[in-house]
């Protein structure tokens, strides 16, 4: 296994750690508004404020991977180089 690996983890842990903190510590019930989608203007979601904050972190982290790993296609990958 690669150091980089490693650290990769080590930080997605930490970002986790924070995350489960915010969420023990935020029991309080919030109205999430997002009037974009539609659903929610005229009745916004009534849940802990933690569990919204996961629903986020996990929107996030799932877009962030479909970014990340891009969907194969164009450009060249190494190989030759011309001159």
């Amino acid at each position: 296994m690669s150091l980089k690996a490693v650290i990769k983890s080590i930080a997605f842990l930490a970002i986790l750690f924070v995350m489960l903190y915010v969420g023990l510590n935020n029991t309080k019930e919030i109205d999430f508004n997002f009037p974009i989608a539609g659903t929610t203007a005229k009745n916004p979601i009534r849940q802990a404020a933690g569990i919204i904050y996961f629903g986020m972190f996990a929107v996030g982290v799932l877009a962030g991977t479909l970014l990340h790993s891009g969907g194969g296609g164009g450009g060249k990958k190494g190989g030759s180089k011309e001159k």
